[in-house]
Order: C-alpha cells, then structure tokens, then sequence
C-alpha cells in the first residue's frame, strides 16, 4: 500500500513568483517549512492551513494555481 508523507502548498505573489510550502507528515505530526525563506513549524492540525496563513502573511502570495 503506498502512503504520501509530504504535500505541498504552492501560491504566487504579485509579482508573479512562485513560494512554495512543504508538508511533511511523520505519523500524527505534521511539520510545514517554507521553501522560501526556511521558516519551520510544527502542526498537528490544519498544517495546510497554516501553510496558506504564512504564504500570505510573510509573502503576500494568495493566488492559487488551482484556481484558473
């Protein structure tokens, strides 16, 4: 049975820049570092949330590739 460990939440900014985050999961826990600027954290819940909160925040990166 195959298992993925990692995911990741791409946005870009205004500028047109790509920033990226990484999910990795470690049985329960969760830890999500930024591609862009090392920034670590660990999150048991919502880590795709928080993803999307940093990318925002620290990046001003809210648009979504998924939405075309």
């Amino acid at each position: 049975m195959l298992q993925i460990n990692s995911s990741k939440v791409s946005r870009w900014d205004q500028h047109g820049r790509e920033h990226v985050v990484r999910v990795q999961r470690t049985g329960a826990q969760r830890t999500i570092r930024c591609d862009t600027c090392g920034w670590r954290k660990s999150a048991q819940f919502l880590p795709w949330l928080k993803a999307e909160e940093h990318l925002a925040e620290a990046h001003q990166a809210t648009v979504d590739p998924a939405d075309d």
